[in-house]
């Protein structure tokens, strides 16, 4: 079976937790090969009031839970699942059984059919594939993508419990590093795993003319420019980058951080970028659509991400396929692509110091683009698509 042919009569439903970047990307390119393609995406109406109202905590539902209906291929249909929730972890245990309902109905009331289904995340997209194949007695596969492997199940027995369902329940499971591998090893799942990573679209991100990024962005051509993307979360270690750049400032001033995303945690970064002095060396952009995201990536020097934990990051492939170098932490699957250090630099979790002292070492180098460009390659969605592909041949 290929990417282009063996499906054209297979029914594909996804279901999932958003419809934009690491989870639209691969259903997009898969869904030629497919009759049609059912993409159900779990939404929090709470996040609609991000529209309106220019709350952090809200923020970080907008854009967690963002559909992107831009470029959607003809036989993709999307349909929001709107589920209201307050995110404590009492709620989101009962959210699977309430997203399986939400789904089901959705289902007969537009008599949805489906030969396959893959379930992206173990909870609570996951919990609703494993309900759907024991009633419709489809194949199921599910993606593991990062906390639903590596934090859910080793929380609590019932967590634990609530995850081995799934997994078990599962045709195969697809893992994006051998890193959250190990951690499915521990749950003692009998079904078989492929570990795929995730990949980055090479049609937004190329290298393009850095000063013209810089002109477009508004950057300072004269400043070497450290940027990092991700939510505003303590998880992503913002708080520890810009205690590093504390650090940086006092070898060179010609540098510039920009930190691009959303979230509760603006409201404490903005405090110690204050309370550090460090106004003139620290910019929150605030988020950005995901294709305004290979703009900042070409503008800046060396691309960062201090997070303390990950599945396999997307910004790390995208960076990559901008032809940046790579500073990131020692977690998921960072240090599995990051082998050498002809692509990038890894440093200790919440260690600013060591963090740094890795910035300034980039800074200092000077880095072979086209060795960055010629590894990238290898993690475009399309190669990453077929190995996906392959999964799907195995349980058809």
């Amino acid at each position: 079976m290929s990417l282009e042919s063996g499906t054209d009569n297979v029914n594909l439903a996804v279901i999932c937790h958003s419809y934009n970047s690491f989870q639209k990307d691969p259903i997009d390119i898969l869904a030629p090969g497919f009759s049609s393609v059912n993409v159900f995406v779990r939404t929090n109406p709470f996040a609609e009031a991000g529209n309106y109202l220019p709350i952090p905590q809200l923020e970080r539902f907008f854009s967690a839970y963002k559909i992107d209906r831009t470029r959607i291929p003809e036989n993709t249909h999307v349909y929001p699942i709107p589920i209201w929730y307050i995110p404590t972890d009492r709620n989101y245990k009962k959210l699977g059984k309430r997203h399986y309902s939400h789904v089901k109905s959705l289902i007969q009331k537009y008599g949805t059919k489906f030969d396959l289904i893959h379930a992206h995340f173990a909870w609570s997209a996951g919990y609703v594939g494993a309900r759907l194949k024991e009633e419709y007695s489809v194949p199921f596969v599910v993606t593991a993508h990062g906390y639903d492997i590596y934090s859910l199940p080793f929380k609590d027995d019932e967590w634990r419990e609530k995850i081995g369902y799934v997994l078990n329940t599962a045709d195969h499971i697809i893992t994006v590093s051998q890193s959250n591998f190990a951690c499915i090893q521990k749950l003692e799942v009998a079904t078989p795993v492929t570990v795929i990573p995730n990949g980055f679209r090479n049609d937004l991100f190329h290298p393009r003319d850095s000063s013209e990024c810089r002109r477009a962005l508004n950057l300072p051509q004269d400043k070497k420019i450290i940027l990092t993307v991700g939510n505003l979360e303590p998880v992503k270690g913002q708080t520890h980058l810009v205690e590093a750049v504390q650090k940086i400032v006092r070898e060179r001033r010609d540098i510039l951080c920009v930190i691009v995303g959303a979230g509760k945690l603006r409201p404490a970064l903005e405090r110690q970028v204050r309370s550090l002095g460090l106004e003139d060396y620290v910019v929150l952009a605030g988020g950005k659509p995901h294709d305004e995201i290979p703009l900042w990536m070409n503008a800046c020097d060396l691309f960062v991400l201090p997070s303390l934990n990950e599945g396999n990051p997307t910004v790390m492939f995208e960076a990559l396929g901008c032809g940046k170098p790579f500073v990131g932490t020692r977690v998921g699957g960072v240090p599995e692509v990051i082998k050498s250090d002809r692509y990038g630099l890894v440093v200790e979790p919440a260690d600013p110091g060591d963090l740094g002292e890795k910035i300034l070492m980039a800074l200092d180098r000077e880095w072979d683009r086209e060795a960055i460009l010629r590894y990238a390659e290898r993690y475009t969605w399309e190669n990453v698509a077929k190995r996906i592909m392959s999964v799907y041949a195995q349980i058809l």
